[in-house]
C-alpha cells in the first residue's frame, strides 16, 4: 500500500489501509485516515489531519506554512475531513496565529485542479471548487456552495450555502445563501435554481427563495424594510437568507 520510493517520516501517523504513491512526501505532524490514498509526489506537511477515504492526486501540497509576512513558524493547523477529492497541484494552507491557528475543511468537497485554501479559511461539506479557483485568506465556505472554475475570492468574504458562481468571477464581497453571481466584479444574476432541484429542494421552497431575492434585490425597499418582507414571507430558507445578509460585515454582493 505504500511504495518503497515514498518519503514518509516517522512521526506522522498513518491509518491501516493508506495508499501512499511513488515519491510522495509525509512529514512529521501528519495523520492519515483509514482509506486514504495520496498519489505520487503529492507533499503532506503537519501538523496536519486528514480524515478517511479521501483521494488526494499527485502533485498536491497538503499543509504547508501559510503564504503570509507575518508568519513566523509558529504552530498551526490544517483539519481535513473525509472522502474529499483533492486533484492536481492543489494548494491547502495551514492557519495563522492572525486567526483561530487552523484551516478547516469538512467531507464530500471536491477541489479541482490547481485551487488554492489559503491560510485560515473554513469550508463545509459538499462544496465544489472548479480548476484554479482561489480563496484568499480567512474565506468561510457554507455547505453546497459551487464556485466556477478561475473564481477569485477576496480574504475575510463568507459564501453562503447553495450559492453558485460562474467561472471568472471576481468576488469581494459577500455571496448570500442560494443566490447566483457572475462577472468581474461579481453580481447578482438570480438564484441557484437548478442546483437547488437537483438537491430536492420543494416547488413551494423555490418559490419562496425567489421571492426573498425579489425583495432583496428588485423591491429598491432599504435593506432593513427588505428583511422585514423578506421574514415576513414565513419561509426558513428565507429567514436564513435574511440573517445573511443582516450580518454581513463586508456587505455582500449587490
Amino acid at each position: 500500500m505504500i511504495h518503497p520510493t515514498a518519503l514518509i517520516d516517522p512521526a506522522a501517523e498513518l491509518e491501516a489501509g493508506v495508499e501512499v504513491g511513488p515519491y510522495a512526501v509525509i512529514g512529521p505532524g501528519v495523520r492519515i485516515g483509514r482509506g486514504t490514498r495520496v498519489g505520487p509526489h503529492a507533499v503532506l506537511r503537519g501538523p496536519t489531519r486528514i480524515g478517511r477515504d479521501n483521494h488526494i492526486f499527485q502533485f498536491a501540497s497538503v499543509g504547508e506554512d501559510p503564504q503570509d509576512k507575518k508568519y513566523a513558524g509558529e504552530e498551526t493547523f490544517l483539519e481535513l475531513g473525509d472522502r474529499n477529492v483533492v486533484r492536481e497541484f492543489v494548494t491547502l494552507h495551514r492557519g495563522t496565529h492572525q486567526d483561530a491557528g487552523v484551516t478547516r475543511i469538512g467531507s464530500d468537497n471536491l477541489f479541482m485542479a490547481y485551487v488554492h485554501v489559503a491560510h485560515d479559511c473554513e469550508v463545509g461539506d459538499n462544496v465544489i471548487m472548479a480548476n484554479a479557483v482561489t480563496l484568499a485568506g480567512h474565506v468561510k465556505v457554507e455547505d453546497w456552495a459551487i464556485l466556477g472554475g478561475f473564481t477569485i475570492i477576496h480574504q475575510f468574504c463568507r459564501i453562503g450555502a447553495h450559492c453558485f458562481s460562474g467561472g471568472g468571477s471576481v468576488v469581494s464581497q459577500d455571496i448570500p445563501p442560494f443566490v447566483l453571481v457572475n462577472g468581474h466584479p461579481a453580481r447578482p444574476r438570480g438564484i441557484n435554481s437548478e442546483g437547488l432541484r437537483r438537491r430536492a429542494f420543494s416547488p413551494a421552497a423555490i418559490a419562496a427563495i425567489k421571492q426573498g431575492y425579489r425583495l432583496l434585490y428588485k423591491s429598491r425597499q432599504r435593506l432593513e424594510e427588505a428583511l422585514v418582507a423578506m421574514r415576513a414571507l414565513g419561509s426558513p430558507e428565507v429567514d436564513r437568507l435574511a440573517d445573511f445578509c443582516a450580518t454581513s460585515p463586508r456587505g455582500f454582493v449587490r
